[in-house]
């Protein structure tokens, strides 16, 4: 649900607008968590958060993370969670400071069904990728894309046919999980890695925000909305090397999604950078336009960052004092990146997530970012431990402006701990996993009993577990002939 927490800006407006529209590329859209009307009917290709930072464990590398469908709740079957078939899933990064993409690395994907006369998503447990009882897989193709002034010029692939890491169904279908996880971590052959599968929502925030500011007194906080939601995940590390240009180590990331539409021609879907901007600086009646822009087309949103409505909330419900407009600190920290921070030279203010790549990483990571003198953090690129709503909301009302204040969601940290390695996103929460059930009226708990009646509950778990499961997908003589002719019965 992360986005850009002000959208464009007052510095260089004009030469935003100006140009001709010929010269620039083609349109893309922009997303997060349900953050616009058409975007939340299309969870598959909804961008949900994106990170960007120099790899704790491998300095020379950069790490770019980038989410999408979310709210996927672990036990969803039968039909888990999927990346799209019809969509192109790029990771864009902008290199000199124009708005303008150099490199799209491009993620597309490909199912494949082992037995298509079974509604089980794994017939069996799943003890590798490899395994014969994972009966739904996905595959795919990384390529790069290297652009000119935003324009394709040449590609190659990276890698072809790469695994995804499956959905956690639960503990009996998915016993050793980490293992799938690893299996899925693919090398690159410039020295870098590669990560597609299903993770644990690395965002961590109280969202009834929405319910008037936190219930109008501060008393809805404290409560992580996503925990115990997976989305899924596409991470690369690649060399810094080969995304700066030399004597520059400043670079601008943005995600994207591309959705075929019935003339076999690619469209966007989505865009997202910086968290939050859409959902909480965008107006209503801009959204679905923000999302079918891209960063060159910024500035026609520039007036949503220098007027932002946020503020101007903050203070009517709590008596926060919005800071005095225009808002240029928020274009520096969200457009055209800080000086002598993340700011490339002769930058194009656009909202794109900037990263200083020369900043070494940190061993003792602040949740504030450089709001807590982090100079490796937030707004500095963004790593999964960066409290992103609690530095937005403080840089709104003013933080930057002297206007001091300590203003949060009262979620600090994500539920689940990071890895330490690449990819460094949480393991997906289990189907597994489950809230305590409740009490009906029978004073038991609500929950199914397959025990035929009569059966003795001290004998008699009720369960019926994976290998028969297998054997009753196997038996299709079974399934077609005598209970074809108990359903005929039962609607007759």
């Amino acid at each position: 649900m992360s986005k850009r927490i002000a959208a464009l800006g007052a510095s260089g407006l004009a030469v935003l607008a100006a140009g001709t529209y010929s010269l620039m590329p083609p349109q893309v859209t922009a997303s997060s968590h349900r953050e616009a009307p058409l975007i939340s009917g299309q969870p598959q290709y909804d961008n949900t958060d994106v990170y960007a930072f120099v790899s704790p464990d491998r300095p020379d590398t950069t790490t770019l993370i980038a989410n999408f469908l979310p709210f996927e709740e672990p036990a969803g079957g039968p039909n888990f969670y999927t990346f799209a078939k019809d969509a192109r899933y790029d990771l864009n990064v902008d290199a000199d400071g124009d708005s303008q993409p150099e490199q799209t690395f491009r993620f597309t994907f490909k199912n494949q069904v082992k037995n298509g006369n079974t509604f089980l998503y794994n017939t069996g447990p799943v003890k590798s990728l490899a395994d014969p009882a994972l009966n739904l897989t996905q595959t795919y193709d990384l390529e790069l894309v290297h652009r000119r002034n935003g324009t394709r010029y040449a590609s190659e692939y990276l890698i072809r046919n790469a695994p995804v890491a499956p959905s956690n169904v639960g503990a009996a279908s998915m016993p050793d999980y980490p293992t799938l996880r690893n299996q899925a971590i693919k090398d690159l052959p410039s020295g870098g890695k590669v990560f597609a599968g299903q993770a644990d929502d690395p965002f961590f925030l109280d969202l009834r925000v929405f319910d008037l500011l936190y219930g109008t007194n501060l008393k809805e906080v404290g409560n992580d909305t996503l925990k115990n939601y997976n989305v899924q995940t596409v991470a690369l590390q690649i060399p810094t090397k080969l995304l700066i240009k030399e004597g520059q180590p400043i670079i601008g990331v943005y995600s994207s999604v591309l959705r075929q539409n019935a003339a076999g021609e690619y469209a966007p879907v989505s865009r997202l950078a910086m968290p939050l901007v859409n959902e909480v600086v965008i107006p209503m009646k801009d959204k679905d336009r923000f999302n079918a822009s891209i960063p060159w087309h910024d500035a026609q949103f520039g007036k949503y960052v220098t007027s932002p409505e946020l503020p101007k909330l903050l203070e009517a419900i709590y008596k926060v004092k919005a800071p005095a407009e225009p808002r240029n600190d928020l274009v520096q920290v969200f457009l055209t990146g800080v000086p002598k921070l993340n700011q490339p030279p002769g930058v194009r203010p656009a909202e794109l997530m900037r990263l200083n790549t020369s900043i070494p990483p940190t061993a003792a990571p602040k949740r504030l970012g450089v709001l807590d003198g982090d100079t490796a953090g937030y707004p500095n690129g963004r790593r999964l431990t960066d409290d992103v709503v609690d530095i937005s909301l403080q840089a709104v009302a003013g933080e930057l402006l002297g206007a001091k204040n300590d203003l949060g969601d009262k979620v600090d940290a994500n539920d689940r701990p990071f890895g330490k390695t690449f990819p460094y996103v949480a393991l997906p929460t289990s189907g597994s996993t489950t809230k305590s059930a409740a009490v009906g009226v029978s004073g038991r708990p609500d929950v199914l009993d397959v025990k035929p009646a009569g059966a003795s509950s001290s004998t008699d778990e009720g369960g019926t577990p994976l290998p028969a499961i297998a054997a009753l997908v196997g038996g299709g003589a079974l399934l077609s002939g005598g209970l074809t002719w108990w359903f005929r019965r039962r609607i007759v």
